[in-house]
């Protein structure tokens, strides 16, 4: 179908053509409908189109390696899909799929060449939108690492909090018990048979008092370590969380597509029984 030039002058990329160049323009690149539910190119299609929304919504997706779909865009009016695949001639990375009825500009690479050479500076609002579509791949990259909680907190540990962690693990370890222990049973026992001579005689306040100092360093020690495992359990209940709310989405797609092929396969039934003579 032809395009009108009025259509691209809602284009953000084409607004700054002049009535000829948009002439021009309109006459090599067409309009486009597809019916809901219509994919408008599917993963590893061939990238020699681009479409720019006119009218309708479009999802544009792909599959991850988990062999989830991730919804990567949903183009507005003006915006353009399916862009760089056209520029670099390579297979789509993307499926687009029509959710409603929808209406695209069909631009193929010699139709950008054209526009290029007639209007050189509609070349920076060409990467202004390349721009935006990547940093919100960017964005989503960032949103979906599912990153190793105890690496994160590891590599934002400060060298105290790295001691902390070495002083807790020593302090609840059967070694510091025995070996504090037998360090206790040896200052008594020398204290004892030194009797009037001991430095430290019974009742050992000495010893008392050193108690006193090591429970007095070692508790807030062990408390930062508490709250750094505080923070890694909280961090994997959040990972958890997106998890979950992953697992929730793809299940609540895999029934809406059950439903939606029971009415398909209810409406096929309801077709044959009325083209198929009833028996007597």
């Amino acid at each position: 179908m032809a395009c009108e030039p009025s259509a691209l002058k809602d284009v953000p990329l084409f607004a700054l053509l002049d009535d000829e160049e948009t002439a021009v323009l309109a006459g090599q690149v067409e309009l486009k409908k597809f019916a809901p539910r219509q994919r408008i190119y599917k993963m590893g299609d061939p990238g020699g189109l681009a479409y720019v929304m006119v009218s309708g919504s479009v999802r544009v997706t792909t599959v991850d390696r988990d062999h989830q779909e991730v919804v990567l865009d949903e183009p507005a009016h003006g915006e353009f899909f399916g862009f760089a695949s056209m520029l670099e001639q390579t297979p789509h990375q993307t499926t687009a799929l029509a959710i409603g009825e929808v209406v695209c500009i069909e631009v193929s690479r010699d139709d950008i060449a054209v526009l290029l050479e007639r209007k050189p500076h509609a070349g920076m609002d060409l990467l202004t939108v390349l721009g935006r579509q990547f940093h919100a791949a960017q964005e989503l990259v960032r949103l979906r690492a599912m990153s190793n909680p105890n690496e994160v907190i590891e590599e934002e540990s400060t060298f105290g909090e790295h001691v902390a962690d070495a002083v807790a693990r020593f302090g609840g370890s059967w070694t510091f018990i025995m070996s504090f222990g037998a360090v206790l049973v040896v200052y008594i026992a020398v204290n004892v048979f030194l009797d009037r001579s001991a430095w430290d005689p019974y009742p050992f306040i000495l010893l008392n008092l050193f108690l006193s100092m090591l429970a007095a360093i070692q508790a807030p020690v062990i408390m930062m370590s508490q709250n750094r495992q505080d923070t890694k359990d909280r961090l994997r209940g959040e990972l958890d969380y997106d998890v979950n709310r992953r697992a929730e989405s793809e299940i609540q797609g895999l029934a809406n597509k059950l439903n939606l092929l029971g009415e398909k396969i209810a409406d096929v039934e309801d077709l044959l029984r009325a083209t198929l003579p009833s028996k007597p």
